[in-house]
């Protein structure tokens, strides 16, 4: 980040405030120390934030730790079959944003078949928890393999090692949910910086719109809410709202809407990055977001019953023992917000806090919210095809094979 030129333009800008100026430079410090402080959370006043769940730094450090060591993080692996016919038995270099996509589908699952207060520790041996592991090994035949996830995207017109934005991920990941029966979970990928209530509505019910009758509660009334048949469902949903944020960094005054998307109880986090460096952010605290990396390349391992030494091992190589922070004016602009509805009641309540929280107080919310799609809009359909197809020839045309942990994806 070059300070001078933001402070140069800020004095040009009417929309940047002093706050705004304070904050820039509070990023400015922190890119300049060269490091990170080594503290995973701050010693503050201030709330911390975990997908949803509302901790205190100085009360509850433990509790915070468990529930960042409960998330499943997917690193770089090594030494797994070749992918297809290119040879490539690791990832390391190309893979941290697919990684990224299986940490937040993975968070969206642990959600739905063990629930927002399950907790992980090295002696679990939860058959649940283990099946939603073994789903993304690293091989051929997990669902949400590096293999599938490279491959269905190479279907797509991304070759294998190319380097994928937080768009393309969710939507390869979208077309690799039609296939897991035992979830059924719907993943709607939000275009146009505009989440369409009612698309989603027909994604998850089937076609037919409406409140589902199954809660016990009576539907409100409202533009597309008709009651569906008893016996109707909802399927559980992930949503991913992609979104660019500014052009070469973050404008501040997205700031605010995007600390606030963590605090959603239906938060599962956002996956992005920093300049070349794909993450996923969990959480936040002041104006830090707090983060899982994918930058660290393992030895590959499978688990069945974690009856042997070795599993066991293996399954805490899928434990990040302390997160990372980060100033979140030094994020890449690039970013995808996700959530995860378990019930249609879910999914009501979070389109309330959008328009409450999101869209009314901000002059430049970070998305729009509305019921029904405008007829001037790109078809949905196509508009996925080009986010899947297309390779940003602008950022990725100098980039070569990453030969070490330092250097990654520029994000699209």
């Amino acid at each position: 980040m070059d300070f001078k030129r933001l402070l140069k333009k800020s004095r040009s800008s009417k929309g940047l405030n002093r706050l705004n100026m304070d904050m820039m430079f509070e990023a400015y410090l922190t890119q300049e120390s060269g490091h990170l402080e080594p503290e995973d959370i701050p010693h503050t006043k201030e709330p911390v934030w975990i997908l949803g769940k509302k901790y205190s730094a100085l009360h509850d450090l433990e509790q915070i730790r468990r529930d960042i060591r409960s998330r499943l993080w997917f690193s770089y692996r090594k030494g797994f079959v070749p992918i297809g016919d290119t040879g490539l038995t690791s990832d390391k270099g190309w893979g941290c944003m697919l990684r990224c996509g299986q940490m937040l589908l993975a968070q969206a699952l642990l959600f739905l078949h063990l629930g927002r207060d399950w907790v992980w520790s090295p002696q679990v041996k939860d058959r649940t928890y283990l099946r939603i592991l073994r789903m993304f090994e690293d091989r051929r035949s997990a669902p949400y393999s590096i293999h599938q996830i490279a491959l269905t995207g190479a279907s797509e017109g991304k070759e294998v090692g190319e380097w994928f934005g937080p768009n393309t991920v969710a939507q390869v990941l979208r077309k690799l949910s039609v296939y897991d029966e035992w979830s059924s979970l719907a993943i709607h990928v939000a275009l146009d910086n505009a989440l369409v209530i009612n698309e989603v509505r027909k994604l998850c019910t089937g076609g037919v719109t409406g409140r589902t009758v199954t809660d016990g509660r009576e539907p409100r009334v409202g533009v597309g809410r008709t009651r569906r048949p008893t016996g109707s469902y909802w399927k559980p949903l992930l949503l991913v709202i992609p979104l660019r944020l500014g052009i070469s960094e973050i404008n501040p005054v997205y700031v605010q809407g995007l600390k606030t998307c963590f605090t959603f109880p239906q938060s599962v986090g956002v996956i992005g990055g920093k300049p070349n460096h794909a993450l996923y952010f969990v959480g936040c605290v002041g104006n830090d977001v707090i983060f899982l990396d994918p930058h660290t390349t393992q030895q590959i391992g499978f688990i069945t019953n974690k009856d042997e030494e070795h599993e066991k091992k293996t399954d805490c190589s899928y434990h990040c023992q302390q997160a990372s922070r980060l100033h979140i004016l030094n994020m890449d602009p690039s970013v995808a917000v996700s959530f995860f509805c378990r019930t249609e009641s879910d999914f009501d309540a979070l389109c309330q806090q959008i328009k409450e929280c999101l869209v009314l107080p901000e002059k430049q919310p970070l998305f729009e919210i509305c019921e029904e799609r405008q007829e001037c809009w790109t078809p949905q359909e196509d508009t996925a095809q080009e986010a899947l197809g297309a390779t940003s020839c602008s950022f990725y045309s100098d980039r070569q094979f990453d030969d070490s942990d330092e250097d990654f994806e520029l994000l699209g």
